[in-house]
């Protein structure tokens, strides 16, 4: 096989805002998988600097030198012949580069149709939650009325930024709109450790869904203890960056006991990983959901595709960041009255090889 590397850069609509500051582009670099027949795979590697494990600035030479080793590999056949290549190559330390590889051989051994799992896009009709960025008061609302004039069922704010009674005042505007309305947080760790439970049981009171990660990761007594006594479900997203041993990831559900898991494919190791987190996940009773990681439309369509696999998970998954940037890949996918579909025609960008 020959690898190409291909850098890409994509443009905010706006300043997409968290509780760890603004992003105006976003950064990702295109892999091209070619085999000897002329047949080729796409796979996305998009890290995000200081979240990601990955140094972004390692990225470009990690690429690099994928190359030499791609061209002494045979092609995988299978599914799981992929994800034992790309555990053979890249170490877990790198999750954005293994779910670019993995994508990229998933989509050359389908025949490069960007049919990374499922083979007919027609059948796929994932429940999603429309996602509200931070901003002052004035844009946070004119997002939810256009959630709401979309037909979403489902609505996910990011929280911390803003004062909190400013918040508070948003939540309730949102809940007495419908009581049926389903309200998820999402803090990033936004939240003191002294004054996370006081502020959870504040939210409390408009029944919300569940927050994910309140506090700051890697705080495990106060993590056990948060998830423990909030009167909001806790739902665990960064907690689980760079926990790759099976038993570590066990450890953690059972000595945390999160009541859900917010699992991204390209934070959390790649499909194979993610796989795992499920299976754990599911054995223990926890629920979960997938969301993307602002990836391309390519990244995403790989993403929706992965979570068309669990048709008996009926969360709302995080998969409506495809129309977040000016020059995104065009692509098939269509976001209609809150669920993420295609269209008939398979009409894709060119990502300029």
């Amino acid at each position: 096989m020959r690898l190409e590397v291909k850098p890409y850069v994509f443009d905010f609509k706006f300043s997409a805002r968290t509780s760890r500051g603004e992003m105006a582009d976003r950064k990702v670099w295109f892999i091209k998988l070619t085999d000897e027949e002329g047949r080729h795979g796409i796979g996305e590697v998009a890290p995000i600097s200081r979240l990601s494990p990955e140094d972004m600035e390692d990225v470009p030479d990690f690429l690099e030198k994928l190359k030499t080793e791609v061209s002494k590999v045979q092609i995988p056949a299978t599914e799981q012949e992929v994800f034992g290549l790309v555990d053979q190559l890249i170490p877990q330390t790198m999750p954005s580069i293994r779910f670019g590889l993995e994508m990229a051989l998933l989509d050359l051994i389908n025949e490069g149709q960007k049919h990374i799992f499922s083979s007919d896009l027609q059948n796929i009709k994932l429940p999603i939650n429309g996602l509200v960025w931070m901003g002052d008061e004035g844009f946070m609302q004119d997002q939810i009325k256009e959630k709401l004039d979309a037909g979403f069922r489902c609505i996910k704010l990011k929280v911390g930024a803003l004062d909190f009674e400013t918040e508070l005042k948003i939540i309730k505007s949102l809940r007495q709109i419908s009581e049926d309305l389903i309200i998820r947080l999402d803090a990033n760790g936004a939240f003191k450790t002294e004054e996370v439970l006081f502020k959870l049981r504040d939210l409390s009171k408009f029944n919300i869904h569940s927050i994910e990660q309140p506090i700051m990761p890697m705080q495990p007594e106060a993590m056990e203890l948060v998830c423990n006594r909030s009167e909001i479900p806790i739902a665990l997203d960064e907690e689980l960056i760079g926990i790759n041993g099976s038993r570590d990831r066990v450890d953690l559900i059972q000595e945390l006991k999160p009541h859900y898991l917010v699992l991204k494919p390209t934070l959390h190791g790649g499909f194979a990983s993610v796989k795992e987190w499920i299976d754990l996940a599911e054995m223990h009773g926890v629920e979960w959901w997938v969301t993307s990681y602002l990836e391309s439309n390519l990244g995403l369509n790989a993403i929706a595709q992965f979570a068309s696999l669990y048709p008996q998970n009926e969360e709302f998954h995080g998969l409506g960041t495809g129309s977040l940037y000016h020059n995104n890949i065009e692509s098939p996918i269509i976001i209609d009255r809150g669920y993420f579909t295609y269209a008939k025609s398979s009409v894709w960008g060119e990502v300029g090889f």
